[in-house]
C-alpha cells in the first residue's frame, strides 16, 4: 500500500488553508498515485484566536472543510485521512479527524482524547482544553483488508492508547500532528519510532511545519513528518518545510515482525 504524508504551514485563516489542502492534495496524488492520504493536524485554522477558532468550526457535514475533502477522495479515489479540524458540535468544539473512503463516504470520526495542557521549556503556555472538549472514544477503520488506527498529536505520549488500538488489530496508526518545534526536536522521533515498535505497525506521523501565531504570540512547528515501519525504522522523512512524502507499506514484512518476536501474545499486565 502506497501512503502519503502531506506537509504543512497553517494559520489562522481558514480560506487559505483551504486552498492550501487542497492544492497539496491535488499535487501529492499526481505524484504519488497512493492508495491513503494524509493530512496534518488542526490543518484548517492554527494559532489565532479563541474567538478566531470558533468562527473557524466546522459544522458536520455540510461545513465547507467537510465538502472539500469528501469531494477530494471522490475525485480522487482515494482514502482522505482529514488530519484534524475545528469541529464545532452545538456550543462545543473538538479538535476531530475524519475520514473519506474513495467514494467520498464518512468511515470515521475521531475527537483528540489527550488535550495539550502544558508550558513548553520555552515558556510558551498551550491550554488546549480552554477551547476544546476532550474525546472519548477509541477510533479505528478499514483501508482494503487492513485496520487503521486514530490517534492525534498529544496522544503520542500516551502508549496506552496505542496498545489499545493494537488490541483492536491495528496494522497502521496515524498520527497528525502541530508538534511544537522546541518539543519536537528532541522528542518527535524517538516517540514516533517507540510507538511503532511497541504496537508493531506502521506509524504515519504528519506534522505542521514552520511559523504562525497564537494569540500574538509567535509559535513554530517542528516539521520532519515520518513514516516509520513495525521495526521502528524511517521509511520516509520530510525536511522542514512544506510538501509530501511517500513510502510503500510492506505487510509480509510486518507479520515477519510479529512472528520473530510476538510481543503482542507477550503481556502480561494490563490484560
Amino acid at each position: 500500500m502506497k501512503v502519503c504524508l502531506i506537509q504543512m504551514n497553517s494559520r489562522d485563516s481558514l480560506v487559505e488553508n483551504l486552498q492550501q489542502a487542497e492544492n497539496a492534495v491535488r499535487s501529492a496524488v499526481a505524484d504519488t498515485h497512493a492508495r491513503l492520504v494524509v493530512l496534518p493536524e488542526l490543518f484548517t485554522y492554527l494559532g489565532g484566536t479563541k474567538e478566531g477558532k470558533r468562527e473557524a468550526g466546522q459544522v458536520f457535514p455540510e461545513s465547507g472543510a467537510y465538502r472539500l475533502l469528501q469531494s477530494l477522495a471522490k475525485e480522487y479515489g482515494v482514502y482522505l485521512h482529514g488530519g484534524s479540524m475545528i469541529e464545532r458540535d452545538g456550543d462545543r468544539l473538538y479538535n476531530t479527524t475524519v475520514v473519506f473512503d474513495p467514494k467520498g463516504s464518512e468511515i470515521a470520526k475521531y475527537r483528540k482524547i489527550h488535550l495539550f495542557d502544558v508550558v513548553a521549556p520555552d515558556g510558551a503556555v498551550f491550554r488546549e482544553s480552554d477551547v476544546f472538549g476532550r474525546g472519548e472514544n477509541i477510533v479505528t477503520y478499514k483501508v482494503d483488508d487492513h485496520i487503521v488506527g486514530c490517534s492525534i498529536c498529544y496522544d503520542l505520549r500516551f502508549p496506552e492508547l496505542y496498545a489499545e488500538l493494537s488490541k483492536a488489530g491495528a496494522d497502521i496508526i496515524i498520527a497528525p500532528a502541530a508538534f511544537t518545534l522546541m518539543t519536537g526536536k528532541d522528542h518527535w522521533e524517538i516517540l514516533c519510532r517507540s510507538r511503532a515498535m511497541e504496537t508493531q505497525t506502521y506509524v504515519l506521523a504528519t506534522n505542521q511545519v514552520g511559523t504562525y501565531s497564537e494569540n500574538g504570540e509567535p509559535r513554530a512547528s517542528y516539521g520532519h513528518s515520518m513514516v516509520v515501519d513495525p521495526w521502528g525504522t524511517v521509511l520516509a522523512r520530510a525536511q522542514a518545510r512544506t510538501g509530501h512524502i511517500v513510502a510503500s507499506l510492506d505487510f509480509d514484512y510486518l507479520n515477519k515482525v510479529r512472528a520473530d518476536i510476538p510481543v503482542q501474545r507477550h503481556h502480561v499486565l494490563g490484560q
